[in-house]
């Protein structure tokens, strides 16, 4: 956590510790309420705090850096291998677009965009929107308000949780963003 406080650039806006920190509780609080067992949870906190720690790194393929932090360091703290390909797949299953195939997975891709389905969705998302174009990876507002709403479009939440929770609001955010935004 010190690391992303300190050594991401300034220009990740959204990929930063505030972000890594929010999917850390929802991770907690989905899996609370999918009634995972202690221990898977213990693993799937640890993948919430890594999920992004490659951005320290790169931005593309962000994922398998982050992977590559856990298998150079974790063995030294007491994870065994298995346990430390359990944290890489969950890492791995944010990548988008997400294909998570176990329960755990599950949560830690609706952790990470729990957002989506929440009041804060215009702030967080302008925070990503001002990351993009920073990084160059958009150009304009009119091209991240077509991405942004196909996403929306595209996207549901895997965990009955999630779905129950957060997709309401979700199709609230995009209506609203349909409106705010039309050509």
């Amino acid at each position: 956590m010190q690391k992303l406080q300190n050594e991401l650039p300034e220009h990740f806006y959204y990929h930063n510790l505030n972000h890594t920190l929010d999917v850390y509780h929802c991770a907690e609080s989905i899996a609370q309420q999918e009634n995972i067992n202690s221990k898977d949870i213990s693993l799937l906190l640890v993948a919430a705090l890594y999920h992004d720690a490659g951005y320290l790194h790169q931005i593309a393929d962000h994922e398998t850096a982050s992977c590559n932090i856990v298998r150079e360091n974790f063995v030294r703290y007491g994870y065994s291998p298995k346990e430390i390909d359990q944290i890489c797949a969950l890492i791995m299953a944010t990548r988008v677009p997400q294909t998570p195939t176990s329960l755990l997975e599950k949560v830690i891709c609706d952790a990470d965009l729990d957002y989506l389905g929440r009041d804060d969705f215009f702030i967080t998302g302008n925070n990503l929107y001002r990351e993009l174009t920073a990084t160059r990876q958009i150009n304009s507002k009119k091209e991240w308000d077509k991405i942004q709403t196909l996403f929306l479009q595209q996207h549901k939440f895997f965990t009955a949780t999630s779905f129950e929770n957060r997709q309401p609001k979700q199709q609230e955010n995009l209506a609203a963003l349909q409106i705010n935004h039309q050509p």
